[in-house]
């Protein structure tokens, strides 16, 4: 494809590979403006103004090598090139994006890229699915081997004393799952700067989205998502993405090589749907943090029920400093000139994902958890609608019981995504269900 207008670093055209002339100065757009418009451009042959979904596995060539920058549908495809330039622009500091068939395939790849013998320090409280591939996978299958770190609360020098000659990854969710841990993103980059190793810093972004924080601009080499949840935001498409800065043209040579080579890649179909998800991301993590932060706080009142509450953006979390800080520019923004100083004093938005602790044990977590009528008990987040899930029993029952407890993944630990819909429901709902379990007592 011949590049036209670089919107932050990514070549910028329409899902058919034409220039997109409605973004003059692309890269001084907006949030919202650049979900709905980079990669979106109108349609050249017929002027549709959303980008048609194309399901041929194979184009034509001119000559021998000589085409339209497609040639078989794994390498390419219009659909997927639209959308990588989409996820590119969101995700702040980004220049190189590369889509796949799911979260887990994008971990998968990542792991793979890292050769045989390799050594990975990773956040000890990390998505059960990463937690399974890294142990059960990568480590007998590959040999890498995995050091679980406590990243939020380990000073320099454990953190240094990790890192082997051969560590090349550090993974990092920030918020972690499910437990929303903290960690401090900057110093940790420092620090594996001024290691001789270097490990690569990748930072799973999913919880967040590219709306609430940009791990690029804070000091990661890469960031990864699962487009499943937030990106998409409609539960019905199964995708994972890699988003890497301009300075790591390289290694997304090396990663788009592996994307090919190992075939995990998207549909046509799920590239357009998830595009056209992202569109709304900035209304809808609006919407999911106004109503994460009162969901918290209602929470925060029933002592009675609610052992502990944790959701970063309440302003009496112990880390709610460093959460205000890891920001992205377009999220401070809005958090510091739209909101009302009744909100702010509380805290702030920060994503729509939170966990509670219930008084009691598994059983009134249960209760819990079958007494909602609108938060559906299911595995998964990010959708417009509400979930809610037993860590220990689900997302994170492939994680031993013994670690667990380490982490606090214990069996009165509620996770709940909170959706979209009108928050005067969500706070009835909850309200009800926690009578429920405050009747068992």
């Amino acid at each position: 494809m011949s590049p036209s207008l670089a919107v932050n670093g990514h070549p910028q055209t329409t899902g058919s590979g034409v220039p997109n002339k409605n973004l003059k100065h692309g890269e001084h757009l907006g949030f919202g403006t650049r979900a709905i418009h980079v990669g979106s451009g109108a349609n050249k042959e017929t002027g549709a103004v959303i980008p048609p979904i194309s399901l041929s596995t194979t184009y034509k060539q001119d000559a021998i090598g000589v085409h339209q920058g497609f040639e078989y549908s794994r390498s390419g495809n219009p659909n997927r090139d639209a959308f990588e330039q989409t996820l590119a622009s969101l995700e702040a500091g980004g220049a190189y994006a590369l889509a796949f068939a799911s979260g887990s395939a994008t971990t998968a790849t990542v792991l793979q890229s890292l050769g045989p013998g390799a050594h990975i320090v990773s956040v000890n409280d990390v998505y059960g699915g990463t937690f399974r591939y890294m142990t059960k996978v990568a480590g007998p299958m590959q040999g890498v081997e995995t050091t679980f770190l406590d990243l939020e609360n380990a000073d320099d020098k454990t953190i240094l004393r990790a890192i082997r000659p051969n560590t090349k990854l550090v993974w990092v969710e920030s918020p972690t799952n499910p437990t929303l841990r903290l960690i401090d993103i900057p110093r940790l980059s420092s620090l594996l700067h001024s290691h001789p190793a270097a490990p690569l810093l990748l930072v799973d972004n999913t919880f967040l989205s590219p709306f609430y924080t940009s791990p690029l601009l804070l000091g990661a080499d890469i960031v990864l998502h699962s487009l499943t949840k937030y990106i998409n935001g409609h539960s019905d498409v199964l995708m994972g993405a890699l988003i890497l800065p301009p300075h790591h043209h390289a290694l997304h040579t090396h990663l788009k090589f592996l994307q090919n080579a190992i075939g995990a890649v998207p549909s046509p179909h799920d590239c357009w749907l998830a595009q056209r998800g992202a569109k709304t991301l900035h209304l809808r993590m609006k919407a999911h943090g106004l109503n994460a932060l009162k969901i918290a706080r209602v929470l925060e009142k029933r002592t009675d029920v609610v052992q502990e509450v944790i959701y970063p953006g309440l302003a009496t979390h112990s880390r709610n400093d460093l959460a205000y800080s890891s920001l992205s520019p377009h999220a401070k923004t809005w958090i510091d000139s739209a909101l009302p100083a009744s909100t702010r004093e509380h805290g702030f938005p920060y994503g729509g994902m939170m966990s509670f602790r219930i008084r009691g044990g598994e059983r009134e977590a249960e209760k819990f958890l079958t007494s909602t009528k609108l938060f559906t008990l299911a595995e998964s987040l990010g959708g417009v609608e509400s979930l809610a899930e037993h860590p220990a029993r689900m997302t994170h029952g492939s994680v031993p019981e013994e670690e667990r407890a380490v982490l606090g993944i214990g069996g009165n630990l509620v996770r709940l995504s909170v959706g979209v819909e009108e928050v005067e429901d969500l706070i009835q709902d909850v309200t009800q269900a926690l009578d429920v379990v405050a009747e068992s007592f």
